[in-house]
């Protein structure tokens, strides 16, 4: 490791810290002694896929109920947005906490136990919010409390995001992208089966009873319950028999204000490295928002397959994802990692075009044999596409976090790992707003009988109705919109592919930040008197 101290004696930054780790990028992974670090991150990161778990089971509950259109689709899946707006807590979260609790438990533990008070204030009221009888559900009120959950949630993403940096061997921080992958989907597909299937009462008399009865095996309130006992639960185990290393202990520590971070992170904003890659990582989902989980689905069930049958299906996905994980780890963890990255990019973009496929076709069989079930070649080839999808994009998530992790200053890990996650995750969440709502906008009706009603509204939609005729779709809106995003996608890999391709290979120094030294002393001086 080589340490070069550079002065400036401007009005900018009076003294320059550069760090060179030269082997940070050359170390290879080794987790001997980072065991039990590793399976403490699995667990945490499980608890916020339960977390997120809400925002994706609700929806295919609503969709599945056929009593919710795509523009309240896409107001609800803005609860998601708060995962996009980390950055500007992180700077709080690197500079409170109590310094006996720790650096990171000092937010982890109590923002875990309300998480549990959420999930259990929404046992209280879900079944007032999403009625029995498949009368319209109440989207305001279920929108704010998911949204605080989710607010709640990116917090905790903060916490453990950075707590990677410092918990994990310097060598070993590439694997805490694996326990994100490994975790995450395990807890979300946890949560939502749960919430969806052994609610349904369809699912449980069909697989998990042996007479049938009404209702699912567990009821809606008996979920969230559930899980805000259990948060509640980790949060006091975690808080009683981990305990957090000393954060004045690491490397270069300096004790900075709510201020400095947050000039601390304009300062990171202004890196040149930085700049171009936020514009990389904002911009790059765009491409397969079409074929995003939560759009497919969907769409899947909206084309009428059973939704039972499509979250089994996608739930069981999390052997893929585990297994994926566990297999490309070894590649990603390493130096090279978004060589995989764009090696993966242009595949899974031209992937795109099978769903298009599959749902045109999915459509003509419905029509064709009615809404009477799919024969099991069709579940044969649905899930063959579920399995490449997620293998794609399970590969390129994991380079992308673990290039976060590999890049960022431990000094400020809760700020680095929040910004890069919030340009990433704003662009998973607003491409996907965007491709639900476009749908309806892209897609072209008319009225059986009056051409020039073009159904576009309710009010147009009622009148044909009136006129005893029906609506029926001239241009599904998805297929547009699929073939919008494979355009932008190859436009996008012209112009960014060697951002990415550049970002790997720098060295630590075009990623760390300036700080003052005389600010550093100030704070160590006022440190040591206190």
């Amino acid at each position: 490791m080589k340490k070069e101290l550079q002065v400036d004696d401007g009005q900018e930054a009076a003294a320059a810290v550069t760090v060179v780790d030269e082997s940070n990028s050359a170390d290879v992974p080794n987790l001997k002694g980072d065991w039990h670090n590793i399976f403490i991150l699995t667990l945490l990161y499980i608890m916020q896929g339960i977390g997120n778990s809400v925002y994706i089971g609700v929806p295919i509950i609503l969709q599945g109920n056929k009593n919710i259109t795509y523009k309240d689709q896409a107001f609800l899946s803005m609860v998601a947005w708060p995962n996009s707006l980390r950055i500007i807590l992180a700077p709080l979260v690197d500079a409170l906490y109590i310094q006996k609790v720790g650096r990171r438990k000092s937010w982890l533990i109590p923002v875990n136990i309300l998480i549990g008070g959420c999930f259990i204030y929404m046992g209280i009221n879900i079944e007032e919010w999403i009625p029995a009888d498949r009368g319209k559900p109440n989207i305001l009120k279920l929108f704010y409390p998911m949204l605080f959950i989710q607010v709640l949630v990116a917090t905790q993403f903060i916490v453990i995001d950075s707590w990677v940096l410092t918990m994990l061997k310097k060598n070993n921080v590439g694997h805490g992208s694996t326990c994100n992958f490994i975790g995450v989907p395990i807890g979300a597909t946890i949560g939502s089966f749960i919430l969806v299937e052994f609610t349904s009462e369809n699912f449980s008399n069909k697989f998990l009873r042996f007479s049938p009865d009404t209702g699912g095996i567990v009821t809606f309130p008996g979920f969230f319950y559930f899980c805000g006992f259990l948060f509640i639960l980790i949060s006091i185990l975690i808080g009683i028999f981990k305990k957090e290393k000393c954060n004045r202990l690491e490397d270069n520590h300096m004790k900075l204000n709510i201020i400095q971070y947050y000039i601390i992170l304009w300062k990171v904003l202004k890196l040149p490295s930085i700049r171009v890659l936020l514009i990389a990582l904002l911009t790059d989902k765009f491409a397969f928002a079409s074929s995003a989980i939560t759009v497919w689905i969907l769409q899947l069930i909206d084309a009428g397959v059973p939704k039972d049958n499509v979250v089994i299906i996608n739930s069981s996905m999390i052997i893929v994802k585990i297994i994926t994980s566990t297999i490309i780890s070894k590649y990603t963890a390493g130096p090279k990692t978004m060589s995989v990255y764009l090696i993966v990019s242009p595949i899974r973009l031209m992937w795109n075009i099978t769903f298009v496929i599959f749902i045109y076709y999915t459509t003509k069989f419905v029509t064709n044999n009615g809404k009477i079930g799919f024969p099991i070649y069709y579940y044969v080839i649905l899930v063959f596409l579920f399995i490449v999808n997620n293998i794609l994009s399970t590969i390129m998530k994991l380079s992308r976090h673990s290039l976060f992790s590999r890049i960022s200053d431990p000094r400020f890990g809760g700020i680095y790992m929040a910004l890069l996650n919030t340009f990433s995750s704003f662009g998973i969440s607003s491409s996907i707003s965007l491709a639900i709502s476009l749908i309806d906008f892209l897609t072209l009706k008319a009225c059986l009988f009056n051409y020039n009603n073009n159904c576009s509204t309710s009010s147009p939609n009622n009148a044909c109705k009136t006129n005893r005729s029906s609506c029926f779709v001239l241009v599904n809106g998805y297929y547009v919109e699929s073939v919008l995003c494979i355009l932008f996608g190859i436009g996008w890999y012209y112009i960014f592919s060697g951002t990415f391709k550049s970002a790997q290979v720098k060295s630590s120094s075009h990623w760390m930040v300036n700080v003052k030294n005389n600010t550093v002393k100030k704070n160590e001086t006022t440190e040591n008197n206190g």
